[in-house]
Order: C-alpha cells, then sequence, then structure tokens
C-alpha cells in the first residue's frame, strides 16, 4: 500500500519506516525540516516537507502521496526537559507543542486524508501509565479515563491525547486507530545506553528514587516492539484505542531498581512521599505511586501483534543498545 508517514524522523518513525518498506509497502516520509529529507530517503521512504501546524501544507503534501493510509507519529517530545519542566510539564514549551499536534495537526492530516480517499488513519497516542480512583492496577482500554483524576499538571496532556482518539476512532471515511504506546526504551528513547538519554541519565546518578512505596504501576514497550504494533495496524484491525505495550506492567520499585542495574548505575535512592513531592511536584509523585498500568490483549488479538520483548527484564539487560 501506499502509506503517508507523518513524523517519519521521529523515535518511532525511524524504526517504522523501514519495518513498513521490509513489508513491501511504498512510504512518503513527511518532516518538517528540509534539512532532513536525506534521513527520510535513508530509511526507505520519499521525503517531503510540511508544517504539520499548516493545513494547506498539509494537504497539499498528502495530495502529492495519495496515500490509502495515513500514520500520525507527531510530537515534540524530543528535547531536554528542565527540573521546572517536570515539575510543571503543562508549562513547557515541548508539552505544549505536543498538545498542539494531538489536536491541530490530527485534524489538519484527518481532513486531507478524507479529500484524497485514504481507508485508514493510524495515529500514536499515550498509554504509559493512567489514572483512575477505581479499579485495578492494571487497566483495558474499555476502563474510562475521567479527566478530572489525573493531577492538574497532566490534565492538558490528557485533554489532547483524549481529543485524538476521539477524533481519529470515529472517522467516516475509513478505519481509524490509536495506539496508547506504554513509555519506550531502546535505542533513540529516554531510556537507552546513550550517556545523553534523558531518562537514563538522572538514574545514573542517582537523582531518580523511589518515591513513596513505589507502588505506582507502569507499562513499558521496546520502541521496536511498538514500530511493529504500528506496522500490524497499518495493515489491519478495526477502528478503536489499542494499548502497545509488553505483557508485564510493574510498579516503579520493581522496574525501577532493574533498570539501574542495566545501566550500570546504583540501586535508586528512596524518598518520602512529601518529600517527592516537595522536589518533583505533584504530577510525578502521583505516577510513582498511584498511576495504574495497561493490558495488552486486544492489541495481540486484534493486529496479531506479539512483543519481541514480552516484558521489560529481557528487554532492560538486552535491548537497550
Amino acid at each position: 500500500m501506499k502509506v503517508f508517514v507523518a513524523g517519519a524522523t521521529g523515535v518511532l518513525g525511524r524504526q517504522l519506516v523501514p519495518q513498513l518498506v521490509a513489508r513491501g509497502h511504498e512510504v512518503v516520509g513527511m518532516t518538517s525540516s528540509a534539512s532532513k529529507q536525506d534521513l527520510v530517503r535513508s530509511l526507505g521512504a520519499r521525503p517531503v516537507v510540511a508544517d504539520a501546524l499548516d493545513p494547506d501544507a498539509v494537504a497539499q503534501a498528502v495530495a502529492s502521496a495519495e496515500p490509502e493510509v495515513i500514520v500520525h507519529q507527531l510530537t515534540a517530545l524530543s528535547g531536554k526537559l528542565s527540573a521546572r519542566d517536570m515539575r510543571r510539564p503543562d508549562r513547557s514549551s515541548a508539552a505544549t507543542m505536543t498538545n498542539r499536534l494531538r489536536t491541530e495537526a490530527t485534524d489538519h492530516l484527518l481532513a486531507a486524508g478524507g479529500a484524497v480517499g485514504a481507508r485508514r488513519f493510524v495515529a500514536q497516542s499515550f498509554g504509559a501509565f493512567r489514572f483512575a480512583r477505581t479499579g485495578g492496577p492494571v487497566q483495558t482500554e474499555a476502563d474510562p479515563l475521567d479527566p478530572n483524576d489525573p493531577p492538574a499538571a497532566l490534565r492538558s496532556a490528557q485533554a489532547a491525547y483524549l481529543y485524538l482518539e476521539r477524533a481519529v476512532t470515529t472517522i467516516e471515511w475509513g478505519e481509524g486507530l490509536a495506539l496508547r504506546y506504554g513509555g519506550f526504551y531502546g535505542p533513540g528513547t529516554s531510556i537507552s545506553l546513550a550517556p545523553d538519554a534523558q531518562m537514563a541519565a538522572p538514574i545514573r546518578q542517582r537523582r531518580f528514587p523511589i518515591v513513596g512505596d513505589g507502588g505506582g504501576v507502569w507499562s513499558h514497550v521496546h520502541i521496536e516492539d511498538a514500530a511493529a504494533a504500528t506496522a500490524a495496524a497499518v495493515e489491519q484491525g478495526q477502528s478503536g484505542v489499542y494499548n502497545v505495550v509488553d505483557d508485564d506492567p510493574a510498579s516503579v520499585r520493581e522496574w525501577l531498581p532493574v533498570l539501574a542495574s542495566a545501566l550500570d548505575a546504583k540501586p535508586p535512592r528512596r524518598v518520602p512521599r512529601w518529600l517527592g513531592r516537595l522536589a518533583a511536584g505533584e504530577a510525578a509523585t502521583v505516577m510513582m505511586t498511584e498511576a495504574r498500568g495497561a493490558s495488552n490483549e486486544k492489541a495481540k488479538r486484534e493486529l496479531g501483534w506479539q512483543p519481541r520483548y514480552a516484558s521489560w527484564r529481557p528487554g532492560f539487560a538486552q535491548g537497550l543498545g
């Protein structure tokens, strides 16, 4: 098929485009930077340059590609976050831009897809952890997300990806799939062996402690597995939301020491909840202590996907490089 990938040079896009090409698809990769056209070509795709927030530019780019499938992998989360950003992520420029890409850019891509007669749309959403006042530690796509559950600093982000999910899964011109990815790890991600990897660096410096009881449950997924699930969603699956995570949701107190060991770091420190809230803010504290994980049963069943790294345990040991 002809596949249009918006965000082809992002962390997931760089893994996805070669997988799509290997599966026999003709890929056009959109990037906002003319300087990245050679990178898109090296991945096996034809490059097109467009500003995702410019509806006319997006319409022209999609029209020139005439795709059967559009894949939306646009975010602005590749930059470094300061300590202030971590305390109030809703105020960071990266979060603000990502929210616009999940709302405005989604609308532009959907309009362009409908205009050219595309029949499928696959988009990136979020599922590394979630918040709920009811239910167990691992939840499915059918469990509702209450807009008032996240800490205030995370509500704008949740509102943006819920907007995306509603828009994508209700299109009338084809199938729309929203993929709630777990926390990425592996090459090019914030959890990798790179010395400047955003999350790995503070873990090595013992500046990423276990807060309170560390009972918050997170779901991870290796970046190559996330790309494989996306490639599967390009080819099959009905409209809806899918959790793209591994088989092993786990509490912070379980996975963080294992990750530290994989990074050749000392075990993480432990700090009481009140100190974590004071140092890192309410959002980070709730993520560490109250978050829920996600079940991947639907994605495995309906997309025919099986993660290579079924658990972060061998994944951290073998797949960070």
